[in-house]
């Protein structure tokens, strides 16, 4: 099983330092995971200085080959190899990955300037769509995922909008 984790374009020091904890590799092994991709943005850690701009880290921890870089022009590619997303709570992140139908957990980044993406993270959660978590809580998080748990995420219907507009205009 193959993890992604993506950071987007901001930073998130706590979410990368977190998956390549000892605890939270563990829980992925446990949970069958051999290979977690982490695009880590900007974010600070012990590799840092390892990471340039196109280059890419490979190491191995816990029983789970790790591959980092920091940006790509796209993740789609990376979505689509994934068995599993982890991601911070940002919502083009989130859509692209429900549209998809892969496993969801999402955790808001605390050091933004105000909680939309918890507020985003939980609604979603409410629904059934993915999981939400914590920093602290990861590990425990993904042990206790249950991907029967999850409800499908609705397929983008473009003629709704259309529809609500019209609705709204008296057509």
């Amino acid at each position: 099983m193959l993890v992604f984790v993506t950071v987007g374009s901001t930073r998130f020091d706590a979410l990368v330092q977190a998956v390549l904890s000892d605890r939270v590799l563990a829980a992925l092994s446990q949970a069958g995971c051999t290979a977690v991709v982490v695009q880590c943005g900007n974010s600070h850690f012990a590799h840092t200085h390892s990471i340039q701009n196109g280059e890419t880290l490979n190491t191995q921890q816990q029983n789970v080959t790790i591959e980092m870089y920091k940006f790509k022009p796209s993740l789609d590619s990376d979505y689509e190899r994934a068995d599993m997303v982890i991601s911070h709570a940002g919502s083009g992140t989130i859509l692209d990955v429900l549209r998809l139908g892969k496993p969801l957990i999402v955790v808001p980044n605390p050091t933004l300037l105000d909680n939309h993406q918890e507020e985003l993270a939980t609604a979603l959660e409410e629904l059934g769509h993915l999981r939400s978590s914590t920093v602290p809580g990861l590990a425990r998080t993904i042990e206790e995922f249950d991907r029967a748990a999850i409800v499908e995420f609705p397929p983008l219907d473009p003629s709704r909008f259309r529809r609500l507009l019209d609705e709204e205009m008296g057509f």
